[in-house]
This record gives structure tokens, C-alpha cells and sequence, in this order.
């Protein structure tokens, strides 16, 4: 394998004067503060012969020629490429830097969507694949960061003639026609960062009873024994109700019944209507 020659690359000096397509939080019903939008201009370039894994254009052997504007496609105008051609194979890439306040914490990778498999190196480590051009995926790549500028690589494969695969209307012809419309290949949704603690709340699911019972399913990420779980029903400025529940072993393990916000970590900004 060549050597790692990523920290060679250049940052975009103009990334901090523009402004920053899609700016809001991807996910409003799970909101941290701590958070980073990578949506801006990455370097991008076309792989049509397939050639970049061999060629290690992961670890930066190839300097790419060109830029997109994340997240939208190659295929839009407002990516500033507009190209509605064949090209099977993308490569992005870009530089961050991350506060000086998450120092000591976990970071998280998201992906809003990658259509269709998504291939992401952080510093020239593999941190993950993924396969599915609709549904969010991200990683933890806490142990991939450096001290000052980092580097993502996302290498996307989305064979445009593919019937099999899950494309909806998605043209496998050049141009669109009837109700089939041009494809839309590589990021097409928010890249952000995220820092989170050593156990934090993967995912939470809230149902309602038209008794007005709600229970809360939560998911915790490396879940530790002295955690409380909180949840706080509001309506307006008033709240209603609160209820904490302790941590308890469970054996298999299976989602707690939890809350929005874990004592000692983080809070959790809800959607509120």
C-alpha cells in the first residue's frame, strides 16, 4: 500500500466565506449541540474505468479535479457539475477540523443518504461501508482522528443501468422520459459531525395511546450501569410529567424504556409542535 499522503491536501479557503447549503439539524426530533455540517464544497472526481481502489485514491495518491457542492448530486445543477451522463463511480473528498471543545469525546460520521454504496475512509482508515441509497447511515470514527485537519474519503458505486436494485423512478436510460426522471448518484442528504460521550442515546422511539398513555424506547450506545434516564412531557412552558428510571442489566439485552435526555450526557432537543 503507498504511503498516506492526505496530509498534503489543501483546505478550501473559500468554504468558510460561503454559505452552507442545507444548514439545519437533518434530524429535528434528535438534535444535539454538539454538531458539525459538512455540507460545502468537497473535491470531487469521476471513476469511470474503476481504477481508484487500485489506484489508492483513498490514501491520496490522486489529487481529484474537480469540486462538488454536497449534498446535492452531480447530476443538478446546483451541485455545480450539472453533468446527467453515465458515471458509475464517484470519489469525494474533503477536510474538517474539529472544535477544540470535543476533545476527549466519541464523534459520529453521518450520512443523510448515499446513493447507492457508499465506501468512507477517515485519514486513510476504513471506517465503514454501506449499501442503500434512501435510509441514513453513520460511524464512529473517534479512533481514526488526528490533532488538527482530518480528511473524509467517500468512494460511491451506483451502476446506472441496474434494474435490480432499489431506484424508484430513476431513469436507466441517459434521458429522463414518461414518468422517469434522471438518476441521482453519490450524497444527496446532510454529511455531519456529531460528538457524543462515552454512552449516549442511540435511538429513541416515542408512541402515544389515544388515552394518552406514552412510552418511551431507547436504544443506549455502550449503555453503562449508574445511568438515570429522564422524560419530561411539556405542553407549552408547563410541564406535565416527569419520570426517571435507572439502568437496570437485562439478560438478553433489549431496549429500555427510557427517555429523551441521560443523566450526566447530553441533552436531546426533541421536536415540538
Amino acid at each position: 500500500m503507498s504511503a498516506l499522503l492526505l496530509p498534503q491536501l489543501p483546505l478550501h479557503p473559500h468554504q468558510l466565506e460561503e454559505a452552507i447549503p442545507r444548514p439545519e439539524y437533518p434530524e429535528p426530533q434528535f438534535q444535539r449541540d454538539g454538531w458539525l455540517n459538512l455540507n460545502g464544497t468537497w473535491d470531487f472526481e469521476f471513476d469511470d474505468e474503476n481504477i481508484g481502489f487500485e489506484g489508492h485514491w483513498a490514501h491520496g495518491a490522486k489529487d481529484f479535479g474537480g469540486t462538488i457542492l454536497v449534498p446535492y448530486c452531480f447530476e443538478s445543477p446546483k451541485s455545480g457539475i450539472g453533468d446527467t451522463g453515465f458515471h458509475p463511480y464517484v470519489w469525494y473528498r474533503r477536510v474538517f477540523i474539529l472544535p477544540d471543545e470535543w476533545a476527549g469525546r466519541h464523534v459520529l460520521l453521518h450520512f443523510g443518504a448515499v446513493d447507492y454504496r457508499a465506501t468512507v475512509w477517515v485519514n486513510g482508515k476504513l471506517s465503514g461501508e454501506h449499501e442503500g441509497g434512501h435510509t441514513p447511515f453513520k460511524f464512529d470514527v473517534t479512533t481514526f482522528l488526528n490533532p488538527g485537519p482530518n480528511h473524509i474519503t467517500v468512494r460511491v458505486a451506483d451502476p446506472p443501468k441496474d434494474r435490480y436494485i432499489p431506484r424508484g423512478k430513476q431513469h436507466w436510460q441517459e434521458h429522463s422520459e414518461s414518468i422517469f426522471y434522471t438518476r441521482t448518484t453519490g450524497i444527496w442528504q446532510t454529511v455531519w459531525l456529531e460528538a457524543v460521550g462515552a454512552s449516549y442515546l442511540d435511538k429513541v422511539r416515542i408512541d402515544t395511546t389515544i388515552d394518552g398513555r406514552v412510552t418511551f424506547d431507547a436504544k443506549i450506545a455502550r449503555s453503562a450501569l449508574d445511568l438515570h434516564f429522564y422524560a419530561t412531557i411539556r405542553f407549552g412552558t408547563r410541564s406535565l410529567l416527569q419520570r426517571c428510571r435507572r439502568r437496570k442489566v437485562c439478560s438478553p439485552p433489549r431496549p429500555l424504556s427510557c427517555a429523551t435526555r441521560t443523566g450526566g450526557l447530553p441533552a436531546i432537543r426533541p421536536f415540538t409542535t
